[in-house]
């Protein structure tokens, strides 16, 4: 056998259609891992604030301003 150019590099020609759809492939690949990733960030992000006790929200006092004469003219 001899070592040829044939041999060890095959020629294959790439199209624009299959470098296209290699990329878009992998785009995909990429934005499923990071929405899988987003989701169980998500997820244990809610557990930990469900299992967080409830704290009561304290009620605010309503302060009413003080009515003027200049603000009420007839």
């Amino acid at each position: 056998m001899t070592a040829t150019k044939d041999r060890f590099f095959k020629s294959v020609i790439i199209t624009a259609e299959t470098k296209l759809a290699q990329t878009g492939a992998n785009a995909r690949d990429i934005f499923d891992a990071e929405a899988a990733i987003r989701a169980k960030k998500t997820e244990r992000l809610r557990a930990l604030r469900l299992a967080q006790p409830v704290a009561e929200i304290p009620k605010k006092t309503s302060r009413s301003k003080p009515s003027s004469e200049k603000d009420h003219k007839a």
